[in-house]
């Protein structure tokens, strides 16, 4: 809503909307929490984070550890499926209630179906899939920084004149605080009214996506393929080598597009953000849609004919070889070293 310098004063802590799948609260979910418990100290105030959920009650508790102060609840078997009017009715009527000066969501499928109908319903701004947030000492303004022109560019915006500010994240780009156990807080529970209900729609059947269910982020390592793996054999080469690893196979978006790969593979601006502890990139090129999705991880091997790629620069380790060579070296050996 648009406010003026005093109504500002009335705006107070920095809340997280809890990401949930099949309902069980996602990591990203404690990558915001210690987002926000950043922001938070800045501010003086506190981390709210909000669950909404079929029995979620029990696994709220468990956020304090990540750094929340304070969780809000609603626990009701008409959440047990993801349905967006539904929960923007009831955290549009939480926002108006309780007031926070900072919303943060995940970029997620369920982030970015939720978020932006808040956003109207509160008129608020909304700065989408950012990559840093910081607070402007000056005036306490959230800064909220995110990629643009293709991550050319990184443009950094702010809603001086609306709370509560609100921006999404995208998984991975914020580091998951370490948890302490010993934390405590307060739980409130809110439960579904009446007028939440007013025109919402019925989810009659859900669909699972298995091959979606997979999901990238959560691997440790990741062997990813490009146009240079020359169609989807090529991927099957590099999942022939992943069975020795136990990570997770991913894609360029040129290799999706082609039709190689799904795209619950893919890994970019348009795919998913990973931070893993080894990225394996096999015929990538590097383009800058692909490099800001996996270049916070820690250790980046490239392997590619042409040495002067983008990805063969940023790489801790490149290998210039033809791929269809040194892969199946690579499988010879790990098979050898087998028990």
């Amino acid at each position: 809503m648009r406010i003026n310098e005093t109504d500002k004063l009335d705006f107070r802590n920095v809340w997280v909307v809890a990401d949930l799948l099949v309902g069980k609260i996602q990591s990203v979910t404690h990558e915001l929490i210690g987002s926000a418990r950043n922001l938070a100290d800045l501010r003086g105030s506190e981390v709210w984070v909000i669950v909404m959920g079929d029995a979620v009650s029990i696994e709220a508790s468990s956020l304090f550890a990540y750094g929340a102060d304070c969780v809000v609840a609603i626990d009701d078997p008409l959440l047990k499926n993801f349905v967006d009017e539904l929960e923007a009715n009831l955290l549009t009527r939480l926002i108006q209630k309780y007031k926070p000066e900072i919303v943060l969501c995940a970029a997620t499928a369920r982030g970015r179906a939720l978020i932006p109908r808040v956003s109207v319903m509160t008129d608020c701004g909304l700065t989408a899939d950012c990559t840093e947030l910081s607070i402007d000492p000056e005036n306490g303004d959230l800064l909220q920084t995110r990629p643009a022109f293709g991550g050319n560019i990184l443009a950094t915006i702010r809603s001086s004149n609306h709370r509560p500010q609100m921006a999404s994240v995208r998984p991975r780009v914020m580091i998951s605080p370490e948890p302490d156990f010993s934390r405590t807080g307060n739980v409130i529970i809110e439960s579904i009214q009446e007028s939440d209900l007013c025109n919402i729609k019925q989810v009659v059947e859900v669909v699972r996506d298995l091959e979606y269910s997979a999901n990238i982020a959560d691997a440790n390592i990741i062997i990813a393929g490009g146009r240079g793996m020359k169609g989807a054999e090529g991927f099957e080469l590099l999942k022939q080598m992943n069975e020795y690893f136990g990570g997770a196979v991913g894609a360029s978006r040129a290799a999706v597009d082609a039709g190689w790969i799904p795209y619950s593979h893919q890994v970019g601006q348009t795919g998913q953000t990973v931070q893993t502890s080894v990225y394996i990139a096999c015929g990538i090129s590097g383009q800058i849609q692909h490099l800001v999705g996996m270049q916070s991880c820690d250790l980046i091997i490239a392997i590619d004919k042409n040495p002067n790629t983008p990805m063969m620069q940023m790489a801790d380790i490149a290998v210039v070889g033809d791929i269809f060579e040194i892969v199946p070296e690579i499988i010879h050996e790990l098979r050898s070293a087998q028990p």
